[in-house]
């Protein structure tokens, strides 16, 4: 993971204990064969992907707490 995609999306989502439960969510979507939600340019990891998208906002908490993408 990049140091500076983990510094930017916890400007996002403060609080980093939910920041780690949507990063793994969305890590395993991934691995499962879920497509991204941003265009990838260059070789990125999953849990690379699951930051860029939450800093994008296209992965959001809804009201009752869970992430939606």
């Amino acid at each position: 993971m990049r140091t500076e995609l983990i510094e930017k999306a916890s400007e996002v989502v403060e609080d980093i204990p939910l920041l780690i439960n949507m990063v793994s969510k969305r890590v395993r979507q991934l691995n499962n064969g879920r497509s991204p939600l941003i265009t990838v340019i260059e070789r990125l990891g999953a849990a690379d992907i699951a930051l860029t998208e939450i800093i994008e906002g296209k992965i959001v908490i809804d009201e009752s707490g869970d992430e939606e993408s």
